[in-house]
Parts: structure tokens; C-alpha cells; sequence
């Protein structure tokens, strides 16, 4: 569930010409016509969006394990 304050944010991003065309342009690209280099490069401006992921040291502790 969405909390009041990510729903009233995304009713702003709704509101805002500048996402709307932001979204728009993304439709009218082709995921075929978008370089490796280009997609690791989209990767790699997400993550900054999001800050670096804790990492566990913790070992995983599993009984049945598949490749």
C-alpha cells in the first residue's frame, strides 16, 4: 500500500508537463534500438536515484536449492 505521502507525490508527478513528457518520449523508444552501453548507462543513473543497497553478510540458511 502506497502511504499518503508517495499518493500525493505521484498525483504531483501526474500533474507535472515536464514527467508527462518525459513518460511519452519513453514509449516512442524500442527496447531493440537501445545500446547495451545504453541500458547499463540507465541502470547506472536508477541507482543514484536510490543510493547504494545494504549488503548482507549474513549466510542464507536453505534446504532445497535449484540452478
Amino acid at each position: 500500500m502506497l502511504s499518503k505521502q508517495e499518493k500525493k507525490e505521484m498525483l504531483e508527478d501526474a500533474k507535472s508537463e515536464i514527467r508527462r513528457q518525459h513518460f511519452q518520449a519513453g514509449r516512442r523508444v524500442k527496447a531493440e534500438g537501445v545500446s547495451l552501453d545504453e541500458y547499463l548507462n540507465f541502470l547506472e543513473q536508477v541507482q543514484k536515484i536510490f543510493g547504494p543497497f545494504p549488503l548482507s553478510k549474513k549466510k542464507t540458511i536453505s534446504t532445497f536449492n535449484k540452478l
